[in-house]
């Protein structure tokens, strides 16, 4: 093979390599223009609105929300209350209600039918810190963070009181369930296990921590 053979082969090859590579250059300036272009046009400059719907399902409920006006129903509401009469799955009426003769009753017939036991406290401890911790504070002596913080005026009530000591746990559970002088009922959103749970941990840990470091 001559020279002149070896050298045009070389031309031709480097030809080819540059022909790839302005046929690549050319693809990707290509898609980065159309690129842009996409996202230029699907911007919206009205800030009063959230764009282009692509998905008017996820974002408008065919159904009536919660709290939404709803025709179907006389009252006009959605959300209707419970059948009179009917009790929610997983709960049992409460007979006591929100006085003084009843939670005296209550302290002294009802008894909790949980094991003290290191599992059940540690749930009640848990269900504390939820519900309980923001007002009463986190050893139990009234001082939670929403009375600190003076976002709530009125002192929540210590449970390391002389009259919360000898409380027993029935009378912490009766005032979880009804509630109690301004403090509203959380039987509505917590179980009954639960209340129980949490009547438990401030008897036998907040109480008796308070004990002891009072003994010292």
């Amino acid at each position: 093979m001559s020279d002149n053979q070896i050298l045009d082969m070389r031309t031709e090859k480097n030809t080819g390599l540059k022909i790839k590579e302005s046929f690549w250059q050319k693809s990707i300036k290509l898609s980065l223009i159309l690129f842009a272009g996409i996202l230029i046009i699907s911007c919206d400059y009205d800030r009063r609105t959230t764009g282009w719907d692509y998905a008017g399902d996820f974002i408008n409920s065919n159904a009536y929300e919660t709290y939404s006006p709803n025709p179907n129903f006389a009252n006009g509401r959605t959300m209707q209350p419970p059948v009179p009469g009917t009790i929610p799955r997983g709960t049992m009426p409460y007979q006591y209600k929100k006085t003084d003769e009843d939670r005296a009753l209550a302290a002294q017939n009802l008894v909790n039918p949980l094991e003290n036991s290191a599992e059940n406290l540690s749930r009640g401890k848990e269900a504390y810190g939820i519900y309980c911790l923001q007002c009463h504070g986190e050893t139990g002596d009234g001082k939670g963070r929403l009375f600190v913080n003076k976002k709530y005026t009125y002192p929540p009530a210590s449970l390391l009181s002389e009259k919360m000591k000898i409380a027993p746990e029935a009378d912490i559970y009766h005032v979880i369930t009804v509630g109690w002088g301004i403090m509203g009922e959380h039987g509505s959103m917590i179980k009954q296990e639960d209340r129980w749970k949490i009547a438990m941990y401030i008897k036998t840990e907040l109480q008796k921590s308070a004990l002891t470091a009072n003994s010292k």
